[in-house]
């Protein structure tokens, strides 16, 4: 059979897309805003027929970036900080600033170890236990300079009253104990030198130079058998040993069975030292002792007469005078 043949339909276009609406004017659009106003407000006397607003996209201005930063929210919970405790003006690696003439010293401590300058370590607080009345320390910069060195042997003239009511003295830097021993030996000081690398020391009394430098200042500190501050003084080479006379005048103390040393004599005349250590030695015998003594008229006129006889002895012997 024949077959029979079909023609297909065209397929069919598809339907074209609706035309989109033409926007409307800016009039059209500014009253359907001022209905939405109206409508949602309640404005006008007469009420507003319910209006269908078209969706409309309405993009909001972007806000400008701020700059403040919100503050943190503490919570409650957080504990307290707790309050440090004022330093102590007194006590090992305390005691930076001046201290005040009449405080009590806690001396446990206070100021370190140092060294005198012949090795021995030592403390503040050995040192006032074992002296009669309290300690003396006068502080220089550098040993060997010509202003420490006048003030080293203004204390090592002075020595005799200081020790004698019963003050032990002893002579303060940051010094090595090779430079304070070369100085003590030169000058001849009867004292110990304390050598305070460190500065502990210098520090807890208040006398030393301000800044990240270990130098001391000039002065004089004495620290009684209480360990109470007695004097506090930065001055010169002979203020420093004048304010501690000054003290011991203003205190009434006198030599209380301490031995009187003889003061040294200058460093320059090692006769004067040497007949000045045999009048300080008890061991001198009197003989030794330079006579310094003038004759009485008696003796005088013993002298004269012995002579007169010698010289009519010698005639009558026959004897020619020189």
């Amino acid at each position: 059979m024949p077959v029979e043949l079909r023609k297909r339909p065209a397929p069919k276009e598809p339907a074209a897309p609706p035309p989109a609406a033409k926007r409307g004017s800016s009039s059209s659009v500014k009253k359907l805003a001022d209905k939405a106003k109206a409508a949602v407000t309640g404005s006008g006397s007469k009420k507003s027929p319910t209006t269908t607003i078209p969706d409309v996209a309405v993009t909001e201005p972007e806000q400008p970036a701020t700059t403040e930063t919100s503050a943190p929210i503490i919570p409650e919970t957080v504990p307290a900080v707790p309050e440090t405790a004022p330093a102590k003006a007194n006590g090992a690696a305390k005691g930076s600033g001046k201290l005040a003439v009449g405080e009590t010293i806690d001396l446990e401590g206070f100021g370190g170890t140092v060294q005198t300058h012949d090795g021995s370590s030592v403390t503040v607080k050995e040192l006032v236990e074992k002296s009669g009345a309290g300690v003396v320390l006068f502080t220089y910069p550098k040993a060997s300079t010509p202003g420490c060195t006048n003030q080293a042997c203004f204390f090592r003239d002075n020595y005799a009253p200081i020790t004698g009511a019963s003050l032990a003295v002893y002579g303060l830097s940051t010094d090595s104990p090779k430079a304070n021993t070369t100085f003590a030996t030169k000058q001849k000081l009867q004292y110990p030198l304390l050598c305070d690398p460190n500065a502990t020391l210098t520090s807890a009394i208040g006398l030393k130079k301000p800044g990240p430098g270990k130098s001391t200042t000039r002065g004089v500190v004495i620290i009684d058998k209480q360990g109470v501050l007695r004097l506090w003084e930065q001055a010169g080479p002979e203020k420093t040993v004048k304010a501690v006379l000054e003290y011991i005048k203003s205190q009434g103390m006198t030599e209380t069975g301490a031995p009187a040393a003889v003061a040294a004599p200058p460093a320059d005349d090692p006769v004067a030292s040497e007949e000045a250590a045999k009048l300080a030695d008890p061991d001198t015998k009197m003989d030794e002792a330079p006579l310094v003594r003038t004759p009485t008229k008696a003796e005088q006129d013993a002298a004269e007469t012995a002579a007169e006889v010698g010289e009519s002895a010698a005639k009558l012997d026959g004897t020619p005078q020189p």
